[in-house]
């Protein structure tokens, strides 16, 4: 896979996919604001002309230009460039003879904590939880799958996962309860 313009104008899909990232976030972030693309050429100093082109997704801005926008938003420079989560980040159970950190993020974000108690042949459905979300899980005692339109991931009891909550997910039991620690983090704007 190509990642940078090799001069024959083609584009590989990760900087596609970091641009496309950077259009919604600026996007969002404006419209969140309620800001016209004219306001925000105003706060930031940069041309209405490449606000446009960046929330399209077809400029490559500069990290000078990133650093500004994230300034005029009242962003981090992480919020501006944040990649959605493609895939889910498992942690698997280890030993018990220490505390360890199970999943982390740097991001300024609200959350909400949940303990659920799941019973036996039970199917625990949740709507997706807004842009930008995503959805910590620990397993507390037996065990669940985790279901999402384009994977399964089975977590044992001591199991960990990260995932985008952007889309319709579930627990599912088997034949035993389960308990279940699931926090649920949303950017701040």
């Amino acid at each position: 896979m190509a990642y940078f313009d090799k001069g024959d104008g083609r584009v590989g899909a990760l900087s596609e996919q970091v641009r496309a990232a950077i259009a919604s976030n600026v996007r969002h972030a404006r419209h969140s604001r309620g800001l016209s693309i004219r306001d925000l050429a105003d706060r930031s100093g940069f041309s209405k002309a490449l606000l446009s082109q960046i929330e399209r997704g077809l400029a490559n801005p500069t990290v000078e230009v990133l650093a500004g926008l994230a300034e005029a938003l009242d962003l981090s420079f992480a919020d501006i460039t944040r990649t959605p989560l493609y895939e889910p980040q498992v942690m698997r159970r280890a030993g018990d003879d220490a505390a360890r950190t199970l999943l982390s993020s740097l991001d300024r974000r609200r959350f909400e904590l949940y303990e659920t108690p799941l019973p036996p042949e039970h199917a625990h459905e949740s709507a997706p939880h807004g842009r930008g979300s995503e959805e910590f899980a620990y397993v507390l005692s037996g065990s669940v799958t985790l279901e999402v339109a384009t994977y399964e991931v089975r977590l044992e009891a001591g199991d960990a996962v990260r995932f985008s909550a952007e889309a319709e997910h579930g627990y599912r039991t088997g034949g035993e309860p389960a308990r279940l620690l699931t926090l649920v983090s949303m950017p701040s704007d």
